[in-house]
């Protein structure tokens, strides 16, 4: 396997783990790594930008959620305590 080809698979790794995390928070990744599922989808877009492909923020959104992110987040986003 060559470098990329090991990065994919890390990538590959740690989006289905966020998929099957549904309990983790992003609010809780990003006090804890200082990054959420919303940014590595970020970056995913970025990295299609500059490899000159077209992908909207919600398509990479949905490809690292494995749904589209109004839906997850109805289904799996725990409301903030209002003293939060």
């Amino acid at each position: 396997m060559t470098e990329i080809e090991l990065q994919a698979a890390a990538f590959r790794r740690l989006v289905a783990h966020l998929q099957e995390r549904t309990d983790v928070q992003n609010i809780d990744l990003m006090n804890l790594a200082g990054f959420c599922r919303n940014c590595l989808s970020k970056w995913y877009a970025e990295a299609a930008s500059d490899a000159d492909l077209q992908l909207t923020k919600d398509e990479a959104r949905e490809i690292v959620y494995g749904m589209p992110y109004d839906a997850w987040k109805e289904r799996f986003q725990t409301s903030l305590p209002e003293d939060r």
